[in-house]
């Protein structure tokens, strides 16, 4: 029988149930560190390869900029240690070879740069997935568990498209709209498609044309649109492997009082749940319509990135 998905919001209390009635903790082991990801077998990876047809790539990346925005807490940097400026013609015969280097630093959590968050990322009164305790991440050593160089061989599979803005005939959902489940399902409906076991899911609300076309802005205070915490049990009856928006994978403001971020302290913690944050899916989404296709082959490779708590990412999609 299937399971009702009402637009009902659920309570603070349900959602922080979910830790106990959602949780994946000991499913794959108890020394598990990679919770959903199980789910995206090698014959999962290899049946979603089949999915190319034209060869044609589509970027799920935003350009990392270093301006400052209301939106970044912190401006990612980028120093020059050489370049080509003020070489003489004398420098140049003297020594004809050169080159130019770069220094890079950014934060990448936050609501700007695509990024994929790793399980040690969120805590839950001092826990992390699968019972963790979160003093094994230290301001030194970094994450001893549940790191991101745990995906070091690269993330590859089905990807899922659905895309709630042309549902509801809208350029971009608004500030503090939430997507439930009933949303993802009339999507599926509407596009002919269904997610299914092992999937890469990318839910697109219009956050990121919404910035384009008319600016950034604070999200902590003017809200962000994205999934609310009632597509949890969804997204584990379903079999995700990972979920990506182009919002920072939380509706804005959340509504309860001590879960500001509930897909991330009860997603990541409870369900051992992957998240691919701030996506540019404006594009897949072109590339989806046109073809009347919205399933690909989806690749994500972090970077090898010793005891860090996620990566920042360039998530593409092959048709």
């Amino acid at each position: 029988m299937a399971r009702k998905t009402a637009r009902k919001l659920p309570t603070e209390q349900e959602v922080i149930g979910y830790l106990k009635t959602q949780s994946n903790w000991g499913r794959w082991g108890k020394d598990d560190q990679i919770g959903t990801m199980n789910l995206l077998t090698p014959e999962k990876t290899a049946r979603a390869a089949q999915l190319v047809r034209e060869g044609v790539t589509v970027t799920c990346a935003r350009p990392v900029v270093y301006d400052s925005a209301p939106d970044v807490f912190v401006q990612p940097q980028h120093f020059m240690f050489g370049t080509g400026e003020g070489l003489t013609e004398r420098d140049m015969e003297a020594q004809p070879s050169g080159g130019s280097m770069d220094y890079f630093g950014m934060v990448f959590h936050g609501h700007t740069i695509t990024h994929v968050d790793a399980l040690c990322h969120a805590f839950w009164k001092g826990q992390m997935y699968n019972g963790f305790p979160g003093r094994l991440v230290g301001s030194r050593e970094g994450a001893q568990v549940g790191a991101i160089d745990l995906l070091h061989k690269g993330i590859a599979g089905r990807g899922v498209l659905l895309d709630i803005p042309r549902l509801r005939g809208v350029k971009w959902l608004e500030p503090g709209t939430p997507v439930l489940p009933k949303d993802l399902e009339e999507a599926e409906k509407a596009q002919k498609v269904r997610v299914e076991e092992g999937d890469i899911l990318l839910v697109r609300t219009g956050h990121w044309r919404k910035r384009v076309e008319t600016g950034p802005v604070n999200n902590n205070t003017v809200g962000m649109a994205g999934p609310q915490a009632a597509c949890i049990p969804w997204l584990r009856e379903r079999g995700v492997a990972m979920l990506g928006c182009d919002s920072a994978n939380d509706v804005a403001p959340s509504g309860y009082s001590k879960l500001n971020i509930p897909m991330h302290h009860i997603g990541i913690v409870a369900l051992g749940l992957w998240l691919l944050d701030n996506a540019n899916l404006d594009d897949l989404a072109q590339a989806c319509a046109k073809r009347s296709r919205w399933e690909f082959f989806f690749t994500v490779n972090t970077l090898r990135l010793a005891n860090a708590t996620g990566s920042p990412v360039n998530p593409v999609a092959v048709f």
